[in-house]
């Protein structure tokens, strides 16, 4: 249960955090491929020469970066038509052409890959479902997302500092964000992106109850709290999960 809510909450708020926070802006990839330090060099090989889907594509530079190292043929699929839009643009500016990104792939993929989205989606056992019906039989599910709701910043724009939003309350932390965006959210899942409190714990549990098993999983800890790190901390101390579903034999 948070600690501070109601009119306080939001006045704290406000005073300690008047602006956005710049935390959540990416700056810690720049100049290195995000995909590979989420999900590891051996992504290449994972991919080379087969069909990918990039599950929640964005802006579509991963999708891209796929299809220019090696994929056959790349899908980057997204829900917000802007995305796509972008993504188009990305792609041909880039002299791209075997990716195309579109709301559903026209074929299965030997490999689906998704970034940073687990904890932005509805409903995300619904996903795992319909991640299983895009996959080929033999096919994987490469999976990294984070920060999850324990980290310090779990609560992204609403980590106004660490664990923040475990602190004050979702009504004051939403009213405090109505400053700065203009949705107006109520709800953590009812900002752009959506906010589903995903921990591992949750994760673990979805998949138990999916069509995928999991073959490996990573909690990557927070590098400055590496020797506080284990199992019984996780929650707090992972940067970043990741791992690689397969389908479960029928």
């Amino acid at each position: 249960m948070p600690l501070i809510g109601g009119a306080l909450g939001y006045r704290i708020l406000r005073a300690i955090a008047p602006a956005e926070p710049g935390h959540m802006n990416g700056g810690s990839y720049q100049g290195r491929s995000k995909i590979e330090v989420l999900l590891g060099k051996e992504i290449w090989s994972e991919i080379r020469d087969k069909t990918i889907i990039d599950f929640g594509c964005g802006s579509g530079g991963e999708a891209i970066e796929m299809a220019q190292r090696g994929a056959r043929k790349v899908y980057g699929i997204d829900i917000v038509d802007r995305w796509l839009a972008i993504a188009r643009e990305a792609a041909t500016s880039a002299g791209c052409k075997n990716v195309t990104f579109c709301a559903s792939p026209p074929e299965p993929a030997d490999v689906i890959v998704s970034i940073d989205a687990f904890e932005h989606f509805e409903d995300p056992a619904a996903v795992l479902t319909t991640m299983a019906e895009m996959l080929r039989s033999d096919g994987c599910a490469l999976v990294s997302f984070g920060p999850t709701w324990y980290h310090p910043l779990g609560g992204h724009l609403f980590s106004v500092f660490p664990w923040a939003h475990l602190i004050f309350s979702e009504s004051a932390l939403c009213r405090w964000r109505s400053h700065i965006r203009d949705d107006r959210a109520q709800r953590f899942c009812e900002v752009e992106g959506g906010l589903n409190q995903m921990t591992i714990r949750r994760f673990e549990r979805l998949i138990d109850s999916s069509p995928f098993r999991i073959e490996h999983i990573d909690a990557v800890p927070i590098r400055q709290a590496r020797g506080m790190h284990n199992r019984f901390t996780r929650e707090f101390f992972t940067a970043v999960v990741r791992c690689k579903l397969v389908r479960r034999e029928t």
